[in-house]
C-alpha cells in the first residue's frame, strides 16, 4: 500500500467513525465552505450562493467576484452580512487584481483595495481577498524584482486604514507570481497584517507543484481553496486543466494534512472551476523561460515529477467556459448543470475522503 493510499484510507475510515457533537467536532474538524465563483454560469443573487451553502450544510461561503445587481451598494454587503449570520455562516470577500501598470493607476489601485475594506468590514470578513494580475502576462512589463516592490509599496499605502479596521489582506497566489515570489509580497508588506489567500489550482500554471506552494505559503495562510488539475507531459511541455476535486493528479491528502498542520482555524473553501480546455505549458522550449528569469531549478522539477506522473482527463466535461469569450446560449444550461454537479461531487469528496467540515456533521 501506497502513502497516497493509506491516507486515503484512514480519512475515509474516520469518517465511518461515530460523530462527534458540535463542540468536539470543532476542535477535530477544518471548517469547510465554498467558493461562489465556481457557480457563476447560475448568476445567482448573493442570497441566493448562501442559501445553498447553507443547504449542503456547509461552515462558510468565500464570496468571490459577486455577480449581484446590488453588489455596488455597501448597504448590501451589511444586508448580506447579516444573512451569513442569520443562517450560521462564516463570510469571507475580496476584490480582484490590484497592481497598478503606471504611476497614473496607483491611486484608482488605492481605491480598490480600500472598497474591498469597506465592503469586508461591512459583512463581517476578517480579510480582504486581491492577486496582482490575471496571469504573468499581464503583469507591468518590468522584472518580478520591480512588481513585487511596486505591490508592496502599493499595500503599505493602505496599511494605516487596514490596521484601524482590524482586517487582513490575502493575497491570492494566482497566475502571476510563483510562491517564492508572493511570500516576497507578503513578508515586504508585513506578515503581520498581509497573508496568503492560497489557491491550489493556480500552482500548475506557472510550472509549480501544489505541494510546493503549501509549503511555502502554508505558513501564511488566512484560507485555503482546494482546486484539482490534471497535469501530464507533451511533446512541447506539459497540458495543465482543472477538475473536480478528488479526479485530478494533486495529492489532497497530503495537502489538507499539512494545512491542518500548520494552520487549523483557517476555512478551507472548495473551489472547482472547470469547463476550461487544457493549457499548454511550453517549458521545452526556450522562449517560455524568459518569462521565469528567477525560476528554482528544484521546484521546477517537482512540477515535471507531477507531469510525468499524470494523465489526461477522462470523464465528460463541458468545455464552454473559455476567458474572454461569451459562452453561447445553448450551452449555458449544460455548464449550470457541470458546476453544479462538479462543485457537489467535489464538496462530497472533501467531506468522505478529505474528512473536512464541521456542521454536515451533526
Amino acid at each position: 500500500m501506497t502513502r497516497r493510499d493509506f491516507l486515503g484510507t484512514a480519512a475515509s475510515a474516520a469518517v465511518v467513525a461515530p460523530r462527534l457533537n458540535a463542540a468536539e467536532a470543532d476542535v477535530s474538524y477544518q471548517k469547510m465552505g465554498l467558493n461562489t465563483y465556481c457557480l457563476r454560469a447560475f448568476k445567482w443573487t448573493d442570497k441566493q450562493l448562501l442559501d445553498y451553502a447553507a443547504s449542503l450544510k456547509l461552515d462558510g461561503v468565500f464570496l468571490q467576484d459577486s455577480l449581484d445587481p446590488d453588489r455596488d451598494k455597501l448597504q448590501h454587503w451589511r444586508e448580506i452580512g447579516a444573512y451569513a449570520r442569520q443562517l450560521k455562516l462564516h463570510i469571507e470577500t475580496g476584490v480582484g487584481a490590484v497592481l497598478p501598470h503606471s504611476s497614473d493607476a496607483v491611486e484608482a489601485s488605492r481605491q480598490q483595495l480600500l472598497l474591498g475594506l469597506a465592503r469586508s468590514k461591512a459583512c463581517g470578513s476578517p480579510l480582504v481577498r486581491c492577486l496582482l494580475a490575471g496571469d504573468r502576462a499581464h503583469l507591468p512589463p518590468v522584472s518580478d524584482a520591480r512588481n513585487i516592490s511596486a505591490m508592496v509599496k502599493l499595500l503599505k499605502s493602505v496599511e494605516p486604514q487596514f490596521r484601524e479596521a482590524g482586517l487582513k489582506v490575502a493575497i491570492e497566489n494566482h497566475k502571476d507570481l510563483q510562491a517564492w515570489e508572493t511570500r516576497e509580497v507578503i513578508e515586504g508588506a508585513g506578515k503581520d497584517w498581509v497573508g496568503s489567500y492560497l489557491d491550489t489550482g493556480n500552482p500548475v500554471f506557472v510550472v509549480e507543484n501544489p505541494l510546493t506552494t503549501v509549503e511555502v505559503l502554508g505558513p501564511y495562510a488566512l484560507c485555503v481553496h482546494l482546486r484539482d488539475s490534471v497535469v501530464y507531459e507533451c511533446p512541447r511541455g506539459a497540458m495543465v486543466q482543472w477538475v473536480p476535486l478528488g479526479q485530478g493528479d494533486v495529492d489532497f491528502h497530503e495537502i489538507v494534512q499539512r494545512v491542518h498542520t500548520l494552520k487549523p482555524d483557517v476555512y478551507v473553501y472548495i473551489k472547482p472551476i472547470t469547463g476550461r480546455p487544457p493549457h499548454l505549458m511550453p517549458y521545452l522550449e526556450s522562449a517560455f523561460w524568459k518569462g521565469y528569469p528567477d525560476a528554482r531549478a528544484f521546484e521546477f522539477a517537482r512540477f515535471v515529477a507531477l507531469a510525468k506522473q499524470g494523465r489526461p482527463y477522462e470523464k465528460a466535461m463541458v468545455v464552454e467556459d473559455v476567458p474572454g469569450r461569451k459562452t453561447p446560449e445553448p450551452f449555458v444550461a449544460a455548464l449550470q448543470y457541470q458546476q453544479r454537479e462538479h462543485m457537489e461531487e467535489s464538496i462530497d469528496y472533501a467531506k468522505k475522503s478529505l474528512n473536512l467540515g464541521v456542521r454536515w456533521r451533526a
